[in-house]
């Protein structure tokens, strides 16, 4: 099968299949903010604002890393990217390996012709740097773009499961370091779905990468997604056995911080909604990313993703209104997010 084909059937199994964890969450749900009865703030002046990399950002969404490759994923892409521009938000494009062999297709991920000044983030699977991929390939994926910054992504589960999947990863760290190191743009590590602990963190961070997008677990889960592909029936057996696995994106969070109080954190992996990006930067998050939502919405129109935007910033402004947070940052510092017993 082809790489292009294979980015249709991940949309399509996205979008049509039950393909979310079941048995664990993301973890959001332990945790209750403490109401605030009386804010002493005009709800009119609440401050979303946030700063990701050195750029300023309307609000902390990032619309993560999803597709490209094919002419639904071009109107997606460009859907969200319209959007992006309007609200002042981060943007992730999915893997340009596609891109890459296939030049093709490159336009489908070429979005700064209706996006010019946002947060652009280019996406290369981490693997790849053992498969013949270099410092060349990394560059034509951010300068493909014009983009800010290049998201390394981690997927050995995904790997392990999918067919044909690449699963040598011996030696990446060492590779991923020489990236950062020649790179003139920062790089980003991100996981797809199963998590970054913080021993690993630890080693990202001294390889040299710029940010950290943990994708826990909780929301989509790529061993379902590949499970549903499956070509024999050890695969479709692994995606079932494994399609709970991982770390949850709130232990994700809170680990990571403890051992790196500065690091750009972006919270991803089953955040549905604007209370739990509250939750995510409460517990330590810059930005927090969302597939599934845009994705869904960005296959209906621009006007619906507009509409999520709108839903998911009201829901982050009334948690600081009702928390008595004039910001982010006042969020951030307050101990008004409690684990429930």
């Amino acid at each position: 099968m082809s790489t292009v084909q294979r980015k249709a059937e991940h949309i399509r199994i996205c979008l049509e299949s039950d393909v979310q964890f079941q048995t664990q969450g993301s973890g959001f749900d332990r945790y209750q903010f403490q109401h605030s009865c009386l804010p002493e703030l005009d709800y009119q002046q609440l401050d979303l604002t946030t700063n990701l990399l050195g750029k300023q950002l309307g609000a902390p969404i990032l619309m993560s890393s999803m597709t490209g490759g094919t002419n639904q994923a071009k109107e997606i892409n460009y859907r969200l990217a319209e959007v992006a521009q309007a609200y002042n938000l981060a943007m992730g494009v999915g893997s340009q390996r596609v891109a890459i062999e296939q030049p093709q297709v490159a336009d489908t991920f070429q979005v700064r012709q209706v996006a010019p000044d946002i947060l652009l983030l280019a996406n290369l699977g981490a693997v790849q740097l053992n498969y013949k991929y270099g410092i060349d390939e990394c560059r034509r994926s951010v300068e493909l773009l014009g983009a800010d910054a290049l998201i390394l992504h981690l997927n050995p589960l995904q790997e392990c499961i999918q067919p044909h999947g690449d699963t040598n990863f011996k030696g990446l760290l060492d590779r991923i370091a020489s990236v950062c190191q020649q790179l003139p743009v920062p790089v980003i590590v991100k996981e797809v779905g199963n998590g970054i602990s913080a021993q690993m963190a630890t080693q990202l961070i001294a390889a040299g990468v710029s940010a950290i997008d943990v994708a826990g677990a909780g929301g989509t889960s790529w061993a379902k997604v590949e499970s549903e592909r499956a070509q024999t029936a050890l695969q479709r057996r692994l995606g079932t056995t494994f399609a709970d696995w991982g770390i949850p994106t709130t232990q994700c969070i809170t680990s990571i911080r403890e051992i790196s109080p500065t690091i750009p954190l972006i919270a991803s992996g089953g955040i549905r909604n604007g209370l739990d990006i509250a939750k995510a930067i409460a517990l330590g998050a810059d930005v927090a990313g969302l597939a599934l939502p845009f994705l869904q919405a960005a296959d209906i129109s621009s006007t619906a993703v507009a509409e999520l935007v709108e839903i998911l910033q009201a829901e982050i402004q009334t948690v600081l209104f009702c928390t008595g947070s004039a910001n982010l940052s006042a969020l951030r510092a307050s101990d008004c997010l409690l684990p429930l017993r």
